[in-house]
């Protein structure tokens, strides 16, 4: 059985930086694609960034030069990390797998 467990989100202030941690079980871990998604309040969940079982990344628009994904395989842990955050980064931040497979999602607010 698969599980992704999220952590490292908080309240912070604009231009903070936050590291979020996913730990993968149940699973091969260094053969699966990892992704990074969030959903602010009242808006549809959105993809934030991803990376291949080969270390390739890749981000949206509104998080590249901000936000960088990566992977410890030995850990089974992908990270996020997010340097000066913005108010409109706030939202649930939520790991997925290849499968199909989703965390619980991290709760982050950048607020002055």
């Amino acid at each position: 059985q698969v599980q992704l467990v999220e952590s490292g989100g908080g309240l912070v202030q604009p231009g903070w930086s936050l590291r979020l941690s996913c730990v993968s079980s149940g699973s091969i871990f260094s053969i699966k694609g990892m992704g990074w998604f969030r959903q602010a309040p009242g808006k549809e969940r959105e993809w934030v960034a991803g990376i291949t079982t080969d270390g390739l990344t890749s981000y949206a628009d509104s998080v590249k030069g901000r936000f960088t994904i990566s992977r410890d395989n030995a850990k089974n842990t992908v990270y996020l990390q997010m340097n000066m955050l913005k108010p409109e980064d706030t939202a649930v931040y939520y790991c997925k797998q290849t499968g199909g497979y989703w965390g619980q999602g991290t709760q982050v607010t950048v607020s002055s």
